[in-house]
């Protein structure tokens, strides 16, 4: 059980916007490389002059140097520990434009305390993949303090800041496939969000419905998701 979304949902119950992420992208293929191009062209939709003035210098000189993927069904079938074939291409686009320790996978499974202990997944996922797994003890949404600290702490050989040059948590951004954890751990932290809205596998699960047709119906009613540099944590102020 995901005690940390579980509790999350009262947050967002007072904040649906928490759960919207900044772009929606079809499937990990689709993802634009560097990622700062799903949001420094973005147009604002809002019908305010001057909203929208706000909106597009907001968005117009985005400054992403780290990112954090999820793995299971972002870009990997759930339960595996390597790279969907047909988004090898994509992923070693990312190395190159984010090498070394500005590019993270952190997942719900492999490298979390209860559903891999000892390790092994993501020690398999990086020898896969050749980049970093986070070990951490609490899953998303609530895993932000390990990964602000991932990238700005050079202490148990963690990245530090010199190394990513990370030096607000608005310059990094979340990848992955689900609204109520990759996402929402996202705005939590003030960092930007990319939704990959079609997983490797097509999954019909609750929770998958919910966050579906929850997120159609806020976009509906003109919620949007907060500015970068907002969230509940930022280790840099």
């Amino acid at each position: 059980m995901n005690v940390s979304a579980t509790l999350s949902i009262f947050r967002l119950i007072r904040d649906p916007a928490l759960c919207l992420p900044h772009h929606t992208v079809p499937t990990f293929q689709h993802l634009p490389v560097p990622l700062s191009q799903a949001f420094s062209k973005k147009e604002a939709s809002s019908p305010n002059a001057a909203a929208a003035a706000a909106s597009a210098a907001a968005t117009k000189a985005v400054d992403i140097r780290a990112v954090v993927l999820d793995k299971d069904n972002c870009f990997a079938a759930p339960g595996e520990n390597h790279v969907h074939p047909p988004y090898e291409e994509k992923l070693k686009e990312l190395r190159e434009a984010y090498p070394g320790a500005k590019l993270l996978i952190v997942s719900n499974s492999a490298g979390t305390k209860y559903s891999d202990p000892g390790g092994r997944q993501a020690s398999l996922l990086e020898e896969s993949t050749g980049i970093p797994v986070l070990r951490h003890a609490t899953k998303k949404p609530g895993t932000y303090p390990s990964i602000l600290e991932y990238f700005t702490d050079s202490r148990n050989g963690a990245a530090s800041s010199s190394s990513t040059g990370v030096t607000h948590a608005s310059q990094i951004v979340v990848v992955g496939d689900r609204l109520f954890t990759d996402v929402m751990m996202a705005n939590m932290m003030g960092s930007w969000s990319i939704w990959v809205k079609n997983g490797v596998v097509q999954e019909h699960g609750l929770f998958v419905r919910i966050e579906h047709r929850l997120e159609a119906y806020l976009r509906s009613r003109g919620y949007e998701p907060q500015q970068p540099g907002s969230g509940l944590v930022n280790p840099f102020d």
